[in-house]
């Protein structure tokens, strides 16, 4: 078919299904293959969708299935970067699954393999689509808040005894790579990070105050953005009930905050302005399986558009390493009980 980009969904647990839903829906995309090491989820998945090319090995799955244009990376964090070079590397554009990969040596190889392979990176931080993290981003850079003062992000989920032994990969160092920061806080820390600005140096806390678990499962995070400003991360999985993520931005004109439900306050000093209206986010706080589809629809949508429109993503693989190193210096900082740099 003429103006259809092919994609293999590899792994096939619970954000496969997303990325195979969104494939499905948009006319221009067609789920080809679908991977995963459990291989009757993958044939569930496939079924679902009339998939025939099923496999339990994506090395296999690109021997043998030349037509795929674009392979979805949807595995354990730690797992990222090994199917990402695989993929560029047999010529397939890369969408990714947050976080990027957890080592700046694994991000940079991926980033590098997909360079000189001459295919897209993307990453998967849905929340960048929310209409009222779009609004307030537009707001910061036409400068209406003045000189930023404050931004930050409040992160409070709720994951379970049982999520944790879900799978033998959660809240490990060596594949997921951290706890209720890299895991769940991540796309609220890539957020941040994006309307307000990068990130200069952290001061931060982090432990498993609850949960056993070897990565942390609270944490309180000192920003120094490299605009001047300063701001707070406060990210877990250990209270309950989970809370919808909150972001607060603040600067000498204005303040925005804005929450999953929407826009909470718009206030500028130099005029009266209603809030614009926001449709409300993405979910998730206390059931990861209550995410909602809506932003992974989205983010498929541009990448489709970028592979056939031969454009950047939405997120490519320069921006989506920004929340890793971020987080990498977090936990540097947590371990060592001093201030970092963000590389």
């Amino acid at each position: 078919m003429a103006n259809v980009v092919r994609f293999a969904v590899v792994g096939a647990g619970v954000i496969g299904p997303l990325h195979a839903k969104a494939i499905d829906l948009h006319p221009q995309a067609q789920l080809t293959a679908v991977c995963d090491v459990i291989p009757e989820r993958a044939e569930k998945l496939a079924a679902q969708y009339g998939v025939k090319a099923v496999y339990a090995d994506c090395a296999t799955m690109l021997a043998n299935e030349p037509e795929i244009d674009v392979v979805s990376v949807c595995v354990p964090s730690g797992s990222h970067g090994e199917i990402a070079i695989a993929a560029a590397k047999a010529g397939k554009h890369v969408l990714c699954e947050k976080p990027l990969e957890i080592t700046a040596e694994k991000m940079t190889a991926m980033i590098t393999a997909c360079d000189e392979a001459g295919v897209k990176l993307g990453g998967v931080f849905q929340r960048r689509t929310m209409e009222a993290a779009r609004l307030t981003k537009q707001a910061v850079d036409e400068g209406r808040l003045g000189k930023l003062v404050l931004g930050d992000a409040y992160l409070k989920y709720y994951r379970s005894p049982d999520y944790y032994k879900s799978a033998g990969w959660r809240g490990t160092w060596a594949m997921d790579g951290g706890g209720a920061l890299m895991n769940q806080g991540i796309h609220g820390i890539d957020l941040i990070q994006w309307m307000v600005g990068d990130v200069e140096s952290v001061f931060a806390r982090a432990d498993a105050l609850v949960r056993d678990i070897e990565v942390e499962d609270t944490a309180v995070v000192v920003l120094k953005y490299k605009n001047g400003a300063f701001g707070v991360i406060q990210g877990t999985t250990s209270v309950y009930p989970g809370l919808g993520t909150r972001f607060e931005v603040h600067g000498e004109n204005g303040t925005i905050i804005f929450s999953d439900n929407g826009i909470e306050m718009w206030k500028f000093a130099d005029r009266d302005e209603e809030a614009p209206q926001a449709k409300a986010g993405y979910g998730g706080s206390s059931d990861p399986t209550a995410i909602s589809d809506d932003g992974h629809f989205l983010i498929v949508d541009d990448f489709v558009e970028a592979v056939l429109q031969d454009r950047e993503p939405l997120v490519p693989g320069s921006e989506a390493r920004k929340a890793v190193d971020l987080l990498l210096a977090i936990y540097e900082s947590a371990r060592t009980g001093k201030e970092v740099k963000v590389r």
